[in-house]
């Protein structure tokens, strides 16, 4: 591992609403080496004299920070993506630890660089169980239980701090993983796919298709998409899907439609 890979990493940070908590992040940002910082719908303003104080010497990283819309305006050009959480969720996929999981953020193909994400929700309210279905795999810093809910900023730190310890010494970061935990490591990353995971637009892309498909046969209804949606997506983010198979998905998926297409021709041959 090297630095330069923390610089593929991407900090997103959904809807933050304080502007003293962005310029803290450029400042962590920069304090570990990552310079890619994204806003999705600030309600704030990052540009504010606060958030400039705060960032002290990481005015580089707070100026050059996108905001987008949405998030996966955000992801696109990544091909992983990780969402915090600071309280237990109802998910299939399960919550690690900061050390456990983000590693796999700095794990690049031997071809190009790969874009990856770390995705924070509003200090107010953390990430909704949609926002959550954007990541592939979720963390949650361990904390005292009676008062988990870190300030938005020291999350951002905990976990930079992690990456950076990771892209510079990643046989220090691993002893400190108890042995259960590196020989799981070792076994998801012997059996793990060999193909490049697929970017996440392209997944996003086939997401919406399968929805759109699945009301049109009847299998989802539009009072319940949102819900039986978000199992499917979890379901086919922890494949780590390459774009090969996405690609061989989306084909299944326009057959299918042109199956219904010509079972619904007037010309169509009756059964």
């Amino acid at each position: 591992m090297t630095a330069h890979q923390l610089r593929a990493v991407r900090i997103v940070l959904v809807e933050p609403i304080g502007d003293l908590n962005v310029g803290s992040v450029a400042r962590i940002m920069k304090n570990m080496g990552l310079s890619q910082l994204i806003l999705v719908n600030p309600q704030c303003d990052p540009h504010s004299d606060q958030a400039r104080q705060m960032a002290v010497h990481a005015d580089d990283v707070l100026l050059a920070a996108q905001q987008v819309k949405t998030i996966p305006e955000a992801l696109r050009g990544c091909q992983r993506a990780i969402a915090t959480t600071a309280r237990p969720r109802d998910l299939s996929t399960p919550l690690e630890t900061p050390e456990a999981a983000l590693p796999w953020l700095l794990e690049h193909n031997t071809v190009a660089e790969v874009s990856t994400a770390l995705i924070f929700g509003p200090e107010d309210r953390g990430l909704s169980n949609t926002e959550l279905n954007y990541a592939q795999r979720f963390v949650m810093i361990p904390a005292n239980p009676a008062y988990a809910s870190l300030n938005l900023a020291q999350a951002v730190a905990v976990c930079c701090y992690v990456l950076y310890r990771f892209a510079l010494a990643p046989m220090a970061l691993d002893s400190t993983l108890n042995g259960a935990e590196r020989i799981e490591e070792r076994q998801q990353a012997d059996t793990g796919p060999q193909l490049s995971t697929a970017a996440l637009e392209n997944l996003e892309g086939y997401f919406q298709h399968l929805e759109e498909v699945l009301l049109k046969i009847g299998y989802l209804y539009p009072h319940t998409a949102i819900s039986r949606m978000g199992k499917f997506r979890r379901l086919f983010l922890r494949a780590t899907l390459s774009d090969q198979e996405v690609a061989m998905l989306r084909g299944m998926l326009r057959q299918l439609e042109w199956a219904l297409e010509q079972a619904s021709s007037p010309d169509a041959p009756v059964q």
